[in-house]
């Protein structure tokens, strides 16, 4: 393939992923190489952006350019980096080649090149060849030819995005905001190249710019929080502050208080003045994760917020103005909800006036494996592996998996395979490959398939557990007895009701939010 095709390439207008795929390809081609691997310097670590001759997991995975003594030399000159065929120092790839899976590189040529935009390092490129001599001083230099090009098709793939950005958001873009789409803060983000996240990331692109209250719907597990980040950090907010709340972990008594304030001597114990958490995120962004566990009285407050951008402390006599984004989200139906009383319908109205469904794991194909890759380069390096990787059935078994608990799932079923190989006597030296034994994919469908109803509203009483129909108290712990008599009395209320829980709470006299978090607790929801 000669510089022709690479310049066709650059003058033609492709995506960004294909015109880069298609510039590694090139390069495998023209110097005969195993792999071919682009890599995009992000802080302390390279992240794969195109790859050739690399399993398919590799583009999750996050290289920390300490950890990897060949990159770190890449990244550290200007020129073309050569190794020896027999260098001592560890190659990134080990195990990773899609020609010799799971097996330790052989003796092998390697050279690289550090990539520089406008004056900055951007990555990495990195070629390997499994025939020794392939690499010698003719590929070297036009390697160094080759960098030119590769450079230039990083920085019109930049433009181009900057010329899109501008276009759709002229006055909230900026040239220093160029970087592919990521969670931001944290050691996540958002991983995946799937049809449902791209469409999902250009549309929160779009929403990002506005002031308009967003709600993320979706399943325990799916990164509702990264989200959330990824929505603050595209605002025009992006430099004040993103606070973030846990509704489901807020104390009744004190949820008003955490999220407005309160005076000094609002409440006993209240000995100071507090700002609220809207206070705190003045400018910016606050996030109410599980914004369906809030208190009613509280969402009263709440909706008086959204509605005339003001808070009043608790014990206040006057309110405080604020300019703050809410972004809400949740893994319930609020709709149920506010049929059933427990929920307002004037909030949910306001809360939802962008609703954004995040699609779960089991809808994003390949993107199981690209997450896998993250998590395996964090274990990797946490249990000071020389490699870590998923042998070719365990990669069916993970995309053929519903996860019902979604990313939070697939991240603690590589750490558990991981710490079961490392306690089984494997060589951290070696390269470990996880089979689907080590997965144990079929205890954790076993135990979803076991675990307690997520019941809705409308469900008739019959379809509860068996388990919570009838207390058993004998020779039990007093704790266990009395939760037995509670989950007794509850599905008792909601076969009178046809399952209405709304009307269930009244029968028992309690209120109806504290109702659904008490039957989460005793396993009926």
């Amino acid at each position: 393939m000669d510089h022709r095709s690479l310049l066709a390439d650059l003058a033609t207008d492709l995506p960004q992923a294909v015109r880069l795929q298609r510039l590694v390809a090139h390069l495998r081609e023209r110097f005969h190489s195993g792999a071919v691997a682009l890599l995009q310097l992000e802080e302390d670590h390279l992240r794969p952006v195109a790859v050739e001759g690399l399993v398919r997991e590799a583009l999750g995975r996050h290289f920390v350019v300490s950890q990897h003594p060949r990159l770190a030399a890449i990244l550290a000159r200007r020129e073309v980096t050569c190794f020896d065929h027999d260098s001592t120092l560890p190659d990134p790839y080990d195990g990773l080649l899609d020609t010799l899976v799971g097996e330790p590189l052989p003796v092998h040529d390697c050279m690289g090149a550090s990539l520089w935009v406008d004056g900055q390092p951007w990555g990495v490129l990195t070629l390997d060849a499994l025939q020794t001599g392939t690499f010698g001083e003719a590929a070297r230099a036009a390697l160094a030819d080759c960098k030119v090009l590769v450079e230039a098709a990083v920085r019109i793939s930049r433009l181009e995005r900057e010329v899109q950005a501008l276009r759709s958001a002229p006055h909230t873009r900026s040239a220093d905001d160029e970087r592919t789409p990521r969670a931001g803060d944290g050691d996540m983000e958002i991983v995946g190249q799937s049809e449902p996240l791209l469409r999902l990331l250009h549309e929160l692109e779009v929403v990002a710019g506005s002031d308009l209250p967003v709600l993320l719907l979706g399943e325990t597990g799916v990164g509702k929080e990264l989200f959330a980040r990824l929505l603050h950090r595209q605002s025009t907010r992006r430099t004040k502050p993103l606070v973030h709340v846990n509704c489901a972990a807020l104390p009744e008594s004190l949820a008003e208080s955490e999220l407005f304030g309160h005076v000094r001597g609002a409440f006993s114990g209240a000995v100071a003045d507090r700002p609220g958490r809207f206070e705190a995120a003045e400018g910016g962004t606050l996030f109410l994760d599980e914004v369906g566990e809030l208190p009613l009285a509280v969402q009263a407050k709440l909706l008086r917020t959204l509605q005339n951008g003001e808070i009043q402390r608790l014990g206040a006599d006057r309110p405080r103005r604020v300019d703050v984004r809410v972004i809400a989200a949740t893994n319930r139906n609020l709709r149920d909800q506010v049929r059933d009383g427990a929920f307002r319908a004037d909030l949910y109205h306001r809360l939802s006036v962008y609703p954004v469904p995040i699609p779960p794991l089991r809808e994003r194909g390949n993107d199981v494996l690209l997450i896998a890759g993250r998590f395996l380069e964090l274990n990797r390096a946490r249990l000071g592996l020389r490699s870590l990787r998923l042998s070719t059935s365990a990669q069916a078994a993970l995309r053929r998996y519903h996860w019902p608990g979604n990313i939070r799932e697939l991240e603690h079923v590589i750490s558990r395979a991981a710490l079961k190989a490392l306690s089984r006597g494997v060589n951290r030296a070696d390269i470990v490959t996880l089979e689907p034994a080590l997965l144990d994919l079929d205890a954790d469908a076993a135990s979803a398939a076991h675990a307690p109803l997520n019941t809705s509203a409308s469900t008739p009483a019959a379809e509860l557990p068996a388990t919570a129909t009838t207390p058993n108290t004998a020779d039990s712990p007093l704790r266990d007895a009395v939760d037995a008599c509670q989950r007794h009395a509850i599905t008792q209320a909601l076969a009178r009701h046809q399952g209405n829980w709304a009307q269930a709470a009244r029968a028992l006299e309690v209120d109806a939010s504290n109702l659904h978090k008490l039957a989460r607790r005793l396993g009926l929801k």
